[in-house]
């Protein structure tokens, strides 16, 4: 019987190394744990910090401030991308211990690299399949993060079982259909030009919890009480169209997962396009555009 190394290297040709062969199969296999838990594509936490970690960074008071935060811990920072709410949680506890968790290894090293608070602590690890011990925080936070996880009722369901009773929890994600208004000025546009593009918009605007009302839903459901519902906004600022357009070349996030693989052709077409619906008559420089989130806090009861 051939394992899996061997048969990658009568695929590739011998010239393939046994050590080669087999970090092929242990990254393929680190991939695919990764898309049957996340759609989010993940390139680098500089990539992250452009596409959205400067507006999780916005959004993080807005968010804490709505969820009440006590300091109480340990606290779980569910999905800490590259930060942004577990800087605003050392900020507002003196002292609990944060743990951040993350699928992304880049998002994970990139907080281990520019955190250096005692407090916080980082691991890749799965929102549906957490190593911690039932009832060990005091506090759960996620932000923009589990609209990004198919299985979303598993997630639910884990964060429910690592929560203390009376612990209290809060998560947010963006109302992408109705208030997130330059992630819908790209889609609407390369939707005009580009089927996929209508494919990628559909999936953005029907994701799980992005609808008012699904987080109360899937919270209620899963047993948590004493659940409010609230809406979150910031506006997110460009200084401009180049500085709006950054993130769409890079690795991170749907949009360019999506933009990456479309012809040159296309692109240069769906650019200009966009261009033009950034400009809006006037001339390129700064803009500002609201972006809402939806938000639930609630209680484990005990």
């Amino acid at each position: 019987m051939l394992d899996n190394a061997d048969k990658f290297r009568c695929l590739l040709g011998e010239c393939v190394t046994v050590a080669l062969a087999d970090r092929l199969c242990q990254r393929i296999g680190e991939c695919l744990i990764v898309n049957e838990s996340t759609d989010f594509a993940t390139g680098s936490g500089a990539g992250y910090e452009l596409q959205m970690g400067r507006f999780s960074r916005l959004l993080a008071p807005n968010f804490l401030a709505f969820a009440q935060i006590g300091d109480n811990g340990p606290i779980l920072d569910a999905g800490c991308g590259t930060g942004s709410l577990t800087r605003e949680l050392l900020k507002r506890t003196s002292q609990a211990v944060i743990y951040g968790v993350d699928i992304s290894s880049a998002y994970v090293e990139y907080c281990q690299q520019n955190i250096s608070d005692r407090r916080a602590n980082f691991d890749v690890e799965d929102l549906t399949k957490l190593p911690f011990a039932d009832c060990y925080f005091g506090q759960a936070y996620s932000q923009l993060v589990l609209d990004f996880v198919p299985d979303t009722d598993r997630a639910f369901k884990e964060l429910f079982r690592v929560l203390k009773p009376g612990g209290r929890f809060a998560a947010a994600v963006w109302d992408a259909r109705g208030g997130l208004v330059f992630n819908r000025m790209f889609l609407d546009t390369a939707a005009v030009f580009d089927e996929e593009a209508e494919a990628l918009r559909k999936k953005n605007f029907t994701r799980p919890l992005r609808q008012p009302g699904q987080l109360m839903q899937i919270a209620s459901s899963t047993g948590f009480s004493d659940i409010q519902a609230g809406e979150l906004l910031i506006r997110t600022e460009f200084k401009s169209f180049d500085d709006y357009w950054a993130p769409f070349d890079g690795s991170d996030g749907p949009i360019p997962a999506y933009f990456s693989n479309r012809p040159s052709d296309l692109k240069a077409k769906i650019k200009d396009a966009v261009r033009l619906a950034y400009l809006d008559g006037d001339q390129d420089g700064p803009r500002s555009y609201v972006a809402v989130a939806l938000a639930i806090s609630a209680v484990k009861m005990i």
